[in-house]
């Protein structure tokens, strides 16, 4: 096991990272930005080093200086979190060129993965369902275009290859809209990406968005530790997940993360790691795989007991899997709210400082934050503050569980989107289970 390690990133997952560090007697290196200085996982870390100025591209994205950070504080192994360089193949592949080691997939499975043309084709082959499509970049013939989205059908998405983040999509209905729209997208995914190959797949009009978690080592293991419901989203970023997926036949759960961890195999996957689908009329299309932790990756830590941080740190280290997909079971379900610095009902973001912190407790309740009484909230990242969870042995309980703590929760100073989700918590379709991605926006009148 690594004897010190370096947390590349900021926030709640910087401090979750820290934590599992602790608990297995690996020292951290805290790395943050000027604004970030006072932050609870700085100070708690064993060493701590200043990166740049507030921006994140002079900080947080700042590749030199990471590295730099590393070399300095004589770090074996650097963990990217989520977000910022987590899913960047350069930077994986600096980091191994520099002696270190990445705490997350080779850069070669980034890329390939990173490419959502090259990920379907890969997937295809691992018997993974994807949805039908172009299966590779549109040329620049627009009778070979006109004829594909015919054969396909209306509705079609455009997606850049390197989009994310529900950047380069463009939704088309009508063949008169198609060729004006792929010029569009490919304009916008070059701004965006500064990558303006795009590709075209049916547009599925009321998925399910659900994600399934793997984890796999160095050793050609690799397992599933079942699927989380994320489509409570607006504008394509989550705002509640849970786990499991109201609904699904326990049969589908396991025939399609046995082919996810069939994947992992056939790819040499390592790491942690989510296939994410849509989900509509009984089938899956895979959409995308992220190549390291995910925000929501507690509520399966609730359901499986597995610590997924842990565990990415005892792979990366060259350990074996200690389960086999055998040992996992699922026990209970789990809700996660995204508490956000924000405003409810605009979402106009809300920097501040936090007057009054009190996070909720009683059975079932888990709070991961990095915020306290007094911290305040810069307006340079992700408003993010904090992720409220809740555990019960039904999907009723848990329902409850969250309700009361969400009314428990207190967070002043600056605006949150607490109320919207006690406004979710309380409406019916939520309570029965299985909405669509759209519902969300549909329900706010976006």
């Amino acid at each position: 096991m690594f004897g010190k390690i370096l947390i590349a990133n900021r926030g709640e997952i910087a401090l979750r990272i820290q934590r599992a560090c602790r608990e297995l007697g690996i020292k951290t290196v805290a790395v943050h930005s000027e604004v970030d200085a006072e932050a609870k996982y700085v100070k708690l870390a064993d060493e701590s080093v200043c990166i740049g100025p507030a921006p994140s591209a002079q900080s947080y994205l700042n590749v030199p200086a990471i590295i730099s950070a590393a070399e300095v504080t004589d770090a074996q192994a650097i963990h990217p979190g989520y977000g910022f360089l987590s899913e960047n193949a350069d930077f994986a592949e600096r980091v191994e060129q520099s002696g270190f080691i990445f705490i997350g997939p080779k850069a070669e499975t980034i890329r390939l993965m990173g490419d959502k043309i090259s990920a379907i084709r890969a997937m295809k082959k691992a018997g993974i369902p994807c949805v039908p499509g172009s299966d590779g970049p549109l040329g620049i013939n627009e009778k070979d275009i006109l004829k594909l989205a015919s054969q396909i059908g209306y509705p079609v998405l455009i997606k850049a290859t390197a989009g994310g983040g529900g950047k380069g999509m463009r939704v088309v209905h009508t063949e008169a809209a198609l060729l004006n729209a792929v010029v569009l997208t490919k304009s916008e995914a070059r701004a965006a990406f500064g990558n303006d190959t795009v590709y075209i797949e049916k547009y599925l009009g009321n998925p399910r968005h659900i994600e399934f978690q793997v984890l796999a080592d160095t050793h050609g293991n690799a397992i599933h530790l079942g699927e989380r419901d994320c489509s409570m989203q607006r504008r394509h970023q989550k705002v509640i997940e849970e786990s499991p997926a109201p609904g699904l036949p326990e049969k589908l759960r396991h025939k399609i993360g046995e082919r996810c961890a069939e994947a992992c195999r056939k790819i040499g996957y390592r790491g942690a790691g989510t296939f994410e689908f849509l989900y509509q009329d009984g089938e899956f299309y895979f959409i995308e795989m992220n190549t390291r932790v995910q925000v929501e990756h507690p509520i399966t830590e609730m359901v499986t007991g597995v610590d997924i941080v842990r565990e990415q740190l005892r792979i990366a280290a060259g350990e074996k899997l200690p389960y086999r997909q055998k040992d996992i079971t699922w026990r209970g379900h789990a809700i996660e709210c995204r508490i956000n610095a924000e405003d409810p009902k605009n979402f106009i973001p809300s920097p501040g400082r936090i007057t009054a912190w009190h996070p909720p407790g009683g059975p079932g309740i888990r709070v991961d934050s990095h915020v306290y009484s007094n911290y305040f909230v810069p307006p340079y990242y992700d408003s993010m503050i904090g992720k409220l969870i809740a555990y019960g042995d039904t999907r009723e309980i848990a329902l409850a569980r969250m309700r009361i703590a969400l009314s428990e929760m207190v967070v002043d100073g600056i605006k949150t989107n607490i109320p919207l989700h006690q406004d979710i918590m309380n409406d019916n379709a939520f309570i029965r289970g299985g909405v669509n991605i759209h519902y969300l926006e549909k329900k706010l009148g976006l």
